[in-house]
């Protein structure tokens, strides 16, 4: 059995792809699980208009006292609640596509006997500012672990950015693949990233300063090795895209280059000569 996993709160407040997001992992899942936190809007009715059976709702309170390792308790939440054997872990603003998702299916059943493998990886395309470029320096991660074995104690790492194994987090022995999400975080309208702000200002204490910053300014700031994109967005999430493709208030700063940046393209020109992502942090061995 295949479960899906995700977790949401304040979806339509904060303009988050929720129902592509189910509806990318239904696809080859035999259930989802979506923990919906109690919300100052419709979320709930949200998630519940998806009107599948395979899809469970588990209603919860967020501690936000938790800070940022509330993501982490609440992403284990819905990950206990799963039944089956392996797990498609998607977040509230990522888009899995059709082609990856039955990739992820294929190789569950082509690596179940295998022990070592604990997880699966799959590629990130990182849209910024639009959802007609992405990022594309070492800023932004590049895999990350989405498919993983239930029940063997593997858990969320440092607010389920990635997983881990045990109390000690022994990084996940994982298998790379060729599955593309497709992350939207910052390509959602002005308005959404700027209520996603004032939301990490909680949950991110140590960055409060820095958000305060972003907040004052009406754009997003320019960033090095942003990529024009020509493919093709995920079936799921083609009619919620379209809706937003024109923003007049998301926008994109000026060209400002800082020293920091150097080591942005340097990395890259290695990376491109060498095919390494030198200083690359990983959750995960690759196996």
């Amino acid at each position: 059995m295949l479960s899906g996993f995700t977790l949401v709160r304040n979806a339509v407040k904060l303009d988050f792809p929720i129902v592509p997001a189910i509806r990318s992992v239904l696809a080859v899942c035999d259930e989802v699980v979506v923990n919906v936190g109690k919300s100052e809007d419709e979320t709930r009715d949200l998630v519940a208009s998806v009107e599948d059976p395979r899809v469970r709702i588990i209603d919860t309170e967020w501690d936000f006292t938790k800070k940022n390792l509330m993501l982490s308790i609440e992403t284990q939440r819905a990950m206990d609640a799963c039944k089956g054997s392996w797990g498609i872990y998607i977040q509230a603003d990522e888009v899995l596509h059709e082609t990856g998702a039955r990739i992820l299916k294929d190789t569950v059943a082509a690596v179940d006997a295998d022990a070592r493998v604990e997880g699966l990886l799959v590629q990130y395309l990182h849209f910024y500012g639009g959802f007609d470029r992405i990022a594309t320096s070492r800023r932004w991660y590049r895999r990350e672990v989405r498919c993983m074995r239930l029940g063997r104690d593997i858990r969320p790492y440092q607010g389920a950015q990635g997983f881990r194994v045990g109390p000690e987090y022994r990084k996940i022995r994982a298998r790379d693949t060729v599955a593309e999400m497709y992350h939207y975080g910052w390509a959602r309208p002005a308005r959404a990233i700027r209520e996603k702000r004032e939301i990490s200002k909680t949950i991110y204490p140590w960055a409060k300063e820095q958000v305060e910053r972003e907040l004052q300014r009406n754009h997003l700031e320019w960033i090095p090795l942003l990529q024009p994109f020509i493919g093709a967005h995920p079936a799921a999430a083609r009619e919620w895209v379209a809706a937003r493709a024109h923003d007049p208030e998301r926008v994109i700063g000026p060209r400002h280059f800082k020293p920091e940046h150097l080591r942005f393209y340097i990395s890259d020109w290695i990376e491109r000569l060498t095919g390494a992502r030198v200083f690359e942090f990983r959750n995960y061995q690759v196996v």
